[in-house]
């Protein structure tokens, strides 16, 4: 863990400034003016989008079960479950690429129901254990988890427990703790923290016209509802973009500017990469990995059978039972019961997969790390694998928006598409997504001093992870 998130007012190391000048060259000022001018109907846009959020939500609960011939256009229950897996979630993922988080300043009720609770609530001074880095990366985690085990992807039920829970705590968060402040976007958002960390790659970048020397720092009294000192703010990760820092004629505010794919990354070193988000790349890849394998791979029902055989033969018939339905998936109606050794099979083996994935790939990065290290580069081990970890993401991107987005690809089937197209759409994304994170790999080698003769073996390693990340998901998308 990097001290910053230890100690979150501590100034992090020096980094380089561009001259502010070469930023204006690709400053966005229509965009600028825009939401300035409109700043006013932002909280309109918050209310209606946290009623159209309720309904999606709830409304469900109360209607008659799908038929089998129903679709999404002729039965709401599944135009909600496909608006939030074919379209929400693969929309906003993909997103970050194109304007940032974008989502989570101008339209997500999480925030805004947070925000509005904090400007009604008891404005606490914000914890250490919520301060703490790893924070996010428990909650992404117990999201992810209880999903599978609840059918978060198949049931209205669920679906309303786990985003209707989400919800509650962000509104208990926002109300106790912080002064006109989102705490729970910068220290427990779940989808923040995965739409952070992916937003390194995006294309629009809020930089303060007159920048200071120092890097990154926390900064619980300043403007930023997310506690960035604009100042001193080099990374695009607690960024929600709400555009309260912009304005177009001030002389000392932040201007929005046009950037290059993958640019924060490539120069990553001067952006504050960071041990955390590591950690959360692993584990929550990995975990959302888990989270497809257990469905297609033979090998989780060969390992039910055993842990059920096991638990039988030490006496503990329990195992057969039912939990409680906000636990684990209880729907007789639907032909879907989980009784115990479903869900501890299920944890057990997303973890698992969790484990070995982290491992494997975090083993193949420390291996690039070191011989970028014996071919020359001025950095430390830890620099150059944190940094080095970092030319993975695009690859993890491609592979968790078709997992966790593959309804989209439904409608392609629908307008006539056939299979082996839709197979072709998928196969050239996830080579671009290799291509893209080599070039990462390969800039990154760059900034570590490493001349271009000296990047070839590092490069082998990253191709190697890379392969390795797109192998791992490859049954849960292409099929065993």
């Amino acid at each position: 863990m990097s001290n910053a998130s230890k100690h979150p007012s501590q100034q992090i190391p020096i980094v380089e400034i561009v001259d502010p000048s070469e930023h204006s060259k690709h400053r966005l000022v229509g965009v600028e003016r825009f939401f300035v001018q409109h700043k006013d109907h932002l909280k309109w846009v918050h209310f209606v989008m946290f009623w159209v959020f309720m309904v999606l939500l709830f409304v469900p609960l109360f209607l008659a079960e799908p038929l089998e011939q129903d679709t999404p256009l002729t039965n709401f229950t599944l135009f909600t479950n496909y608006l939030m897996w074919g379209l929400w979630f693969p929309l906003v993922f993909l997103s970050v690429v194109f304007t940032g988080r974008s989502w989570c300043g101008v339209l997500c009720p999480m925030g805004a129901a947070s925000e509005w609770a904090n400007n009604r609530g008891l404005g606490r001074k914000i914890p250490a254990f919520i301060r703490w880095e790893g924070t996010p990366i428990v909650s992404f985690l117990i999201i992810t988890f209880l999903g599978q085990t609840v059918g978060v992807r198949d049931h209205p039920e669920a679906l309303a427990e786990v985003f209707g829970g989400v919800m509650l705590v962000a509104i208990i968060v926002g109300y106790i703790w912080g002064k006109s402040q989102r705490a729970w976007c910068r220290h427990m958002c779940p989808i923040g923290l995965l739409l952070g960390l992916f937003s390194r790659l995006g294309m629009v970048q809020f930089i303060s016209k007159k920048p200071k020397m120092g890097g990154d720092q926390y900064a619980e009294n300043g403007f930023c509802p997310t506690m960035i000192d604009l100042r001193q703010k080099q990374e695009s990760r607690h960024c929600i973009e709400c555009f309260r820092c912009v304005v177009p004629d001030a002389k000392n505010s932040m201007m929005v500017r046009w950037r290059k794919p993958g640019e924060e990354v490539e120069k990553i070193g001067q952006h504050n990469g960071n041990a955390a988000e590591v950690w959360f790349f692993l584990l929550g890849v990995g975990s959302a990995l888990g989270g497809f394998l257990w469905l297609v791979l033979p090998q989780y029902h060969a390992m039910r059978q055993k842990l059920g055989e096991w638990m039988i033969d030490q006496g503990w018939y329990w195992i057969g039972e039912s939990g409680p339905w906000w636990l684990m998936s209880v729907h007789p109606e639907r032909r879907e019961v989980f009784n115990w050794l479903d869900f501890f099979s299920i944890i057990g083996f997303m973890t698992l997969v969790m484990v070995v994935f982290s491992v494997i790939l975090g083993s193949i990065n420390a291996l690039a790390a070191m011989t970028a290290g014996s071919k020359g580069s001025h950095k430390s081990y830890r620099a150059r694998y944190i940094e080095l970890a970092y030319q993975y993401m695009p690859v993890a991107m491609v592979s968790l928006l078709l997992g966790l987005g593959g309804k989209l690809f439904e409608w392609f089937a629908i307008a006539g598409m056939s299979d082996g197209y839709i197979l072709l759409v998928k196969l050239a994304l996830f080579i671009i997504s290799i291509l893209w994170s080599l070039r990462l790999g390969w800039k990154i080698l760059e900034q570590q001093g490493l001349r271009p003769v000296n990047r070839a073996l590092p490069m082998l390693f990253g191709l190697a992870g890379s392969v390795f990340v797109g192998l791992c998901w490859w049954p849960a998308l292409f099929g065993v």
